[in-house]
């Protein structure tokens, strides 16, 4: 039975991390909500923006590889913060952490679940008092509707098995980098610039390794490689309701030449890039619509009561 975030994103389907670390006086009017609405933002709502979707990958990693939330951890990492109230996160029935079979990719998701902690206490001490504490995320019913919308399934677990673990990793990473993309030309100061270029290449070797170990793990099927660009498609549809541009591209193999040869060679779309090797980029309202499924409140999806901050 469809629901109602399924019925909003089947609309837009038929019809970017998020600018971290962006200066906020650069922005003085930004598309939000689907409509302008004019706005002078300074750092510390930037960054609360950051935080938001840091909360939700670290909990995301730290759950796959370690099966508890980021403030069960052995040296937890706070999720209320500065007085405020942190949100709850929605899991399946009887969860567990992947039960993962392949030792470098248990590793994987170990490592990155331990940078994406960091992450959020790097952004909670930056931004002091300010920082806003974790809202209501959404790990279960959040992956069935967009499964749906993009034509996966009724249902996806990302913490099933290791192949679907990697594709739940594929939904977030690719997005950080486009959303760091855009940041970089509105960055004021070069200290937070060399921070968020700093962040961005970290950004990008993971969606490198996570496409390297589904390609590895696909084995020639293209099964996985099918799901990647079902998902790519429709976070290109949520950033791009209009069908253009097409800012995302999934796993496949194209035949490129080399040094202007006349030999033809096959090759794999490691990279989610443009024709001229240049990462896509993305708006806060374009990331905003990719986390939220397209709810015109941007309430949804992840985000099932929107996130904290100026931003949201």
């Amino acid at each position: 039975m469809a629901t109602q975030e399924t019925k909003q994103l089947d609309e837009i389907i038929s019809s970017r991390r998020a600018m971290m670390l962006m200066g906020g006086t650069a922005l003085a009017s930004i598309m939000l909500s689907g409509k302008a609405q004019a706005a002078t933002l300074t750092d510390n709502d930037v960054l609360n923006f950051a935080l938001n979707l840091e909360y939700l990958e670290a909990q995301f990693y730290n759950l796959a590889a370690f099966g508890v939330t980021i403030d069960k951890l052995t040296t937890p990492i706070p999720v209320a913060v500065n007085g405020g109230t942190a949100g709850n996160v929605t899991l399946k029935p009887a969860f567990t952490k992947v039960p993962f079979s392949n030792p470098l990719i248990s590793a994987y998701a170990a490592e990155t679940a331990v940078e994406e902690g960091k992450h959020v206490t790097f952004l909670q001490s930056a931004l002091g008092s300010s920082a806003v504490s974790m809202p209501k995320l959404d790990l279960y019913n959040s992956f069935n509707t967009l499964a749906n919308a993009a034509g996966i399934g009724p249902a996806f677990d990302p913490f099933a098995s290791d192949a679907f673990f990697l594709i739940g990793a594929y939904i977030f990473e690719d997005v950080g980098v486009t959303a760091y993309h855009g940041a970089a030309g509105a960055i004021q100061s070069k200290a937070t610039l060399g921070a968020a270029a700093g962040i961005l290449a970290v950004e990008a070797y993971h969606a490198g390794l996570i496409r390297t170990a589904i390609n590895a793990l696909d084995a020639g099927s293209g099964t996985l490689a099918g799901l990647t660009q079902k998902i790519s498609a429709t976070r290109s549809k949520l950033a791009n309701p209009s069908g253009t541009p097409v800012d995302d591209i999934g796993l496949t193999t194209v035949n490129v030449s080399l040094n202007a040869s006349s030999g033809s060679f096959a090759a794999t779309t490691f990279v989610d890039a443009d024709a001229n090797s240049i990462a896509f980029s993305r708006t806060p309202a374009q990331i905003l619509s990719i986390v939220t499924g397209g709810a015109t409140n941007n309430q949804g999806v992840f985000f099932p009561a929107g996130l904290n901050g100026t931003i949201k």
